[in-house]
């Protein structure tokens, strides 16, 4: 009986459809299991940010079981401060809806009054004005709070995540020495992969601060109420890329459009384009382009796909996710470095054209 020769390797459609179907088949666990995946994985980014930590402590000859225990309590204390800005925030804002319910209606009914005296029809006037229903803006108050208790719900298992995840770190760090060099490239994959998520979450929350600070002043100094809720809401939503922006603004010039009319609206929209377009826009880039070469297409559409996918949570951190998603599917590709290159990272060099003598 004749030999037969190895088995004929898969065509290129049928790998893509493979490939399809497997991608569908995660995300669609991803979403189905979204209560559990979306703690896991901010527990990661905290293990990733807080872990160099354990270095120095290492190097002065603390134990390494001393070590783990410092990462997985600043991993708590940030993970306590955020949670502890979040509940203030939303308690807050629902006793301010409270206490403006006389305001929001009369700011309703004379906005749909304007809107009708410059010729908008009926419906556009009425739509424009529900916007400022107190009754609307109870629920959304209500469903903050409903949302607060989901957090503190998954912190609950990010506070167990945290622990093993810190553990397991000390473990992985020591796989050079018990495997060789030939885990080098795979360890040194994984180091840039946290080093891009650590410096990209710096360079955010010290902007990020830098904004709030100067947003609330501003609030402040207008007589915008409870000014220190709006600037934790510029805080957090710095971590959103491309619209974190619009999503911070828009509450507090509409309440102040309910307190001081058009003029103060104006103001606060002058003042929060002028800082962030100052700070998020002509600096902050330039230092996180130095963390995540991502494309501005693909960092929007990154925000809106992993908030479907795993929730809240998906758009603060869409970035990891996705560096992490091009990294498991394209780094090991010698073939995708045009796509690696079309999804922004600026590592990729390029061939200069050859020219015909």
């Amino acid at each position: 009986m004749s030999d037969q020769g190895p088995p004929a390797a898969p065509s290129p459609s049928a790998r893509s459809a493979v490939l399809v179907i497997a991608a569908l088949l995660a995300l669609g666990a991803m979403w189905f299991a979204r209560e559990i995946v979306a703690p896991l994985a901010l527990a990661a980014v905290l293990v990733i940010i807080v872990h160099p930590i354990r270095h120095p402590l290492q190097r002065h000859g603390w134990p390494r079981w001393a070590a783990t225990s410092v990462v997985v309590a600043v991993a708590y204390l940030i993970l306590g401060s955020l949670a502890a800005l979040l509940v203030f925030a939303g308690f807050e804002f629902a006793q301010l809806v409270t206490d403006v319910v006389d305001e929001l209606r009369a700011a309703g009914a004379s906005l749909a009054d304007w809107l009708s005296s410059i010729g908008f029809g009926g419906q556009v006037a009425e739509a424009a004005s529900s916007a400022l229903d107190p009754s609307l803006l109870l629920d959304v108050a209500q469903g903050v709070s409903g949302w607060l208790v989901g957090f503190l719900t998954a912190a609950f298992f990010v506070l167990a995540y945290v622990i093993f995840m810190a553990a397991d770190a000390a473990r992985y760090g020591r796989a050079e020495q018990a495997f060789g060099s030939s885990v080098r490239p795979a360890i040194q994959r994984i180091r840039a992969y946290n080093s891009s998520v650590r410096r990209y979450y710096v360079v955010n929350a010290t902007f990020g601060a830098v904004v709030a600070v100067l947003d609330g002043l501003a609030l402040w100094a207008l007589g915008i109420p409870v000014p220190a809720v709006w600037a934790i809401l510029a805080f957090v939503t710095n971590f959103i890329p491309n619209i974190g922006f619009v999503l911070g603004l828009v509450p507090p010039a509409v309440l102040a459009f309910v307190v001081g009319g058009l003029p103060m609206m104006l103001a606060v929209i002058a003042i929060y384009c002028v800082v962030n377009v100052v700070l998020q826009v002509l600096l902050q880039p330039k230092f996180v382009s130095d963390a995540v070469d991502l494309s501005l297409t693909l960092s929007f559409f990154s925000v809106v796909f992993w908030t479907f996918v795993i929730g809240p949570l998906g758009a603060i951190l869409s970035i990891p996710l996705t560096l992490l998603v091009r990294d498991v599917l394209l780094d090991r590709d010698p073939g995708a470095r045009f796509l690696r290159w079309l999804s922004g990272d600026a590592s990729i060099p390029q061939q200069t054209p050859s020219v015909d003598p």
